[in-house]
């Protein structure tokens, strides 16, 4: 078919006549001042700005040194673990009673796994055309609602929580270090065999009297008996007393022992 015969030619107005090749990338030199060679010059200011945050980084870790914690006891019962920062919130949500005890799967499994269900299906709840947060205020409107909610649920834990206790039950003590006293224990002592039938005693103290956990050593201590005695009755620190169960002879036989545990 010959052209203006039935056959009618329509061009495309975006594109221009002149410009035969339209994929063609243009040569950065047709910008002068706007663009730059990749080497040396892009590279060399991604490193220098690198090396700003490194040296920012190291400089960091120096002033706030990690805060290492005494190696991990199984047998202390009494440590009290904490998550870092950012699982904080989580941790907070595990203390009410609609998310603990019988209900525990509630907050550890069925809270988190909705969360992150909802985000996986956002795609296909949320479509949209609109990219304005005032135009789309259902989105919106939850998405401020989980962040309020986490940040409350943060608070919340950092506010209640004993940091003195956190402190002290992670302090790292002479035992972790090996630096155990050599002293010998007379195991056939009345003593000894008083200290070993107080649960408590055992139970804070350990049976070979170096400590549990953060609790303090009674080897090496500098007490007397008249003073051991005395922080038996009347506690002392994170220790109450009121905990021997025996008679007043024998809470003497064991001052007297526990005075008695100094080295030479």
């Amino acid at each position: 078919m010959q052209r203006g015969k039935g056959m009618k030619f329509v061009g495309d107005s975006r594109v221009k006549a002149s410009n035969r090749m339209p994929n063609k990338p243009k040569d950065y030199s047709e910008y002068p001042g706007k663009t730059e060679a990749f080497w040396p010059d892009f590279l060399l200011k991604e490193w220098m700005v690198g090396a700003v945050f490194l040296i920012g980084y190291l400089l960091l870790t120096v002033a706030h040194p990690s805060p290492l914690e005494r190696p991990a006891d199984p047998t202390d019962t009494s440590y009290i673990p904490l998550p870092d920062w950012y699982f904080l919130f989580l941790y907070q949500l595990l203390k009410y009673s609609f998310a603990s005890g019988d209900y525990n799967v509630i907050g550890a499994i069925v809270i988190p796994g909705l969360a992150i269900l909802s985000l996986l299906l956002m795609p296909w709840l949320d479509k949209g055309p609109e990219r304005r947060p005032s135009k789309r205020p259902i989105p919106t409107a939850i998405m401020l609602l989980v962040v309020a909610s986490m940040f409350y649920l943060t608070w919340e834990s950092v506010v209640n929580h004993d940091w003195e206790a956190s402190k002290a039950q992670g302090q790292i003590t002479p035992k972790d270090l090996g630096l155990v006293p050599d002293i010998e224990i007379d195991e056939n002592s009345e003593g000894y065999k008083i200290f070993q039938s107080q649960q408590t005693c055992v139970g804070c103290h350990g049976g070979d009297l170096t400590g549990v956990g953060s609790n303090p050593m009674l080897l090496g201590n500098q007490l007397t008996a008249e003073e051991v005695e005395e922080v038996i009755r009347n506690g002392r620190g994170g220790m109450p007393g009121g905990q021997f169960s025996g008679t007043d002879e024998e809470l003497k036989t064991l001052a007297e022992f526990i005075a008695s545990l100094k080295e030479e």
